[in-house]
């Protein structure tokens, strides 16, 4: 038997006064444990930074140090840290029914009360629910449906999804596939057959000569070229985030998704929506698609949905498509050990009520979510910033060796310079979570964030990005 455990490496005293080896700790993370998208042989000579306590916004690392966490988790953590509430749902759910499948014509009742909440929080057209365990699963999910659905219409030639470069969808087999990350397609003969992919809406990188409406509507115009290249009766459905998270924060131009919307309706295309991080508030409604009027057949959720206490996700499944699963469909052989998990559920009711009874989504759009954009604005004085974006909770800026005043003049460090990731360490190590995609830095704090608090995370942003100016000149990048 191992008597070297976690709870031997701590010397438990009160709530952020336990002393770690932290050590100890790291020593054991590298011995076992394979960290998601990782460099597994750096962070063996790095060692793992030590998450142990949570609340609010705020993290606490095994030595003590307090972080300000800017990405809410990962995109998730809406309500923030430390909510008893949800923990006391899930113990009291735990205590009842802590595990029971959805299969051979079972269910629970967290499952149907949150299938109901979700209806009347989401778009009109969705009256159904699929549960799966997390947006990966549910964008597997969505393939799968499609397909079925125009199998089960006649029309089992229509199987080509076409999604959008540089988007997230997941990191499963399927989900990686829609996705449009070339790294990860670059691991395991990505894409799978079926999926093609088409430019994304980023204005800095495309639009040049352009207003942004026009590119918005340049951008929307790859989606019919692609359709009439593989063909209109071949293909199933269009997949999208509202907006793009792990790509960079990239927002549409106003343009763009009216332009989809009359696309796929052309052409009758199904369109998904991924609303893995736009969902359950972070864009100041429930959903992306109120923010941007999508009108989707599918729409994929997560993350938010339990703020991250649990993992849950899902498809919402739009009337047109539920009717021919249900009428016409017999079996659907798709599914998961834990769809409908009743304690995941229970934690979702519950952070589901918060949101609605705190108001955290009309804060976000009304006070707090302009107030970012006005913190996010007021960078725009740093050498290093060269334009911001913001949208809701979400917010990005790009970092440039050269200010001018027409975006497309703008000096670009190159990118094997890693510039993003020199800033992004600045920051961890003045304890603030800011994300690095290429030369942009994000963030998507917890909804719950104070004007007070938000003053703080900026003024650690611009210690951060002095820091990072220094040490680019130390470096003679600059």
């Amino acid at each position: 038997m191992k008597s070297n455990t976690l709870a031997a490496l701590a010397v438990v005293s009160t709530p952020q006064q336990v002393h770690y080896n932290t050590e100890a700790i790291q020593a054991m993370d590298t011995a076992h444990y394979l960290h998601p998208f990782t460099n597994f042989k750096a962070l063996a000579n790095r060692g793992a930074q030590v998450i142990v306590e949570a609340q609010d916004i705020y993290l606490w690392d095994s030595q003590g140090k307090r972080i300000l966490d800017g990405m809410a988790g990962l995109w998730c953590v809406n309500v923030g840290y430390g909510r008893k509430s949800i923990s006391d749902a899930v113990y009291t759910q735990m205590q009842q029914l802590p595990f029971y499948n959805s299969f051979f014509n079972t269910t629970n009742i967290p499952a149907v009360e949150l299938a109901k909440a979700l209806v009347e929080i989401s778009p009109p057209q969705f009256k159904h629910v699929f549960f799966t365990g997390s947006g990966s699963e549910a964008n597997d999910t969505n393939l799968r449906m499609v397909r079925r659905y125009w199998d089960l219409l006649g029309y089992s030639e229509r199987h080509v999804i076409i999604s959008r470069h540089n988007a997230y969808h997941g990191s499963t087999v399927a989900g990686a596939s829609l996705g449009g990350m070339s790294a990860m397609h670059a691991q395991g003969s990505l894409p799978i057959p079926g999926i093609v992919h088409i430019g994304q809406p980023y204005y800095l990188e495309g639009g040049k000569g352009l207003t942004q409406d026009e590119f918005g509507l340049k951008a929307a115009s790859w989606l019919e070229d692609k359709i009439l290249e593989v063909g209109a009766d071949q293909v199933a459905a269009f997949i999208a985030e509202p907006l793009q998270g792990a790509g960079g924060v990239i927002i549409p131009p106003a343009t763009y998704w009216p332009e989809i919307q009359r696309i796929c309706s052309k052409y009758d295309i199904l369109l998904i929506v991924d609303e893995v991080i736009c969902g359950f508030g972070r864009v100041g409604c429930w959903f992306g698609s109120e923010h941007f009027e999508i009108k989707a057949d599918l729409m994929t959720f997560a993350k938010g949905v339990t703020s991250g206490y649990l993992p849950l996700g899902g498809v919402m499944v739009g009337d047109k498509v539920a009717q021919v699963l249900i009428e016409k469909g017999g079996d659907f052989n798709h599914g998961f050990t834990y769809s409908g998990h009743p304690v995941a559920c229970a934690a979702a009711l519950e952070n589901i009520r918060i949101l609605r009874e705190e108001k955290i989504i009309e804060q976000v759009r009304d006070e707090t979510g302009p107030y970012l954009k006005q913190g996010f604005d007021s960078l725009l004085d740093h050498p290093l910033v060269g334009m911001v974006d913001t949208c809701g909770f979400l917010a990005a800026l790009v970092l440039v060796k050269e200010k001018a005043e027409n975006i497309f003049d703008m000096q670009m460090f190159p990118k094997d310079l890693g510039v993003g990731q020199i800033c992004r360490d600045h920051m961890f190590k003045h304890g603030m979570i800011m994300r690095a995609v290429g030369n942009r830095m994000i963030v998507s704090p917890p909804l719950t964030m104070t004007i007070a608090q938000i003053d703080e995370m900026i003024a650690l942003i611009r210690f951060c990005l002095d820091e990072t100016l220094a040490d680019l000149q130390q470096r003679n990048y600059l």
